[in-house]
């Protein structure tokens, strides 16, 4: 019997770790809901949208960014539904899969478990990856490690044409948006063209 292709051998590996994440129980006990990762990835996807972690109406759906938030973002990145929940070329990771209950204020913080669980072996098989989108705080944190949001997303262009910071999109940060007219005049134009970029099927 002949051995199956390196990039089928890799492929089949790959779903094997999303099947395994999706049934990811270990947080069972410690979460105000029983668990219910959501995360898309494929081999493929060309552009990674790194977030917090699922809102409550994630929690119920099991669709990622299926809330006003979500809305929010696709109008900002200038794509269709259709488009953002295409895994061949959009992956959305995450860092915490599980809706994480409330805070004192807002959403709770992501669950630790998960990056060192998972999403570190989800993401280094997506090799195809031309722009990440590093939505809030905890994302920004996680890749760049300790710092001010508004000072990383103010300073967008310098962590272009790989990354790009934003804020979450959520409600909340409207209050922020109207502080900073440039998010909208100079980021958002700047946005949509990298993300057009990143999914055009032309070679970088």
């Amino acid at each position: 019997m002949s051995a199956l292709p390196e990039d089928s051998l890799k492929e089949a590996r790959f779903h094997i770790l999303l099947d395994e994440a999706r049934r990811c129980r270990v947080c069972a006990g410690l979460l105000p809901f029983e668990p219910r990762p959501v995360l898309q990835a494929s081999t493929t996807s060309r552009l990674l949208i790194v977030s917090q972690a699922p809102g409550s109406k994630v929690q119920q759906s099991g669709m990622p960014f299926s809330d006003r938030s979500g809305d929010r973002l696709r109008t900002w990145m200038g794509i269709t539904p259709e488009t953002f929940y295409d895994a061949s070329v959009v992956a959305l990771l995450p860092m915490g899969f599980c809706y994480p209950g409330r805070g004192k204020s807002g959403d709770a913080p992501p669950r630790r478990e998960c990056a060192p669980l998972w999403r570190n072996q989800i993401v280094a098989y997506l090799s195809d990856v031309r722009l990440t989108l590093l939505v809030g705080t905890y994302a920004q944190a996680a890749v760049l490690g300790p710092g001010r949001m508004s000072d990383r997303v103010r300073d967008f262009r310098g962590y272009l044409p790989s990354l790009l910071p934003l804020p979450h999109p959520s409600w909340r940060s409207q209050l922020w948006i109207n502080q900073n007219p440039w998010f909208v005049s100079e980021l958002l134009p700047t946005l949509r063209s990298a993300v057009a970029a990143a999914l055009s099927k032309e070679p970088v």
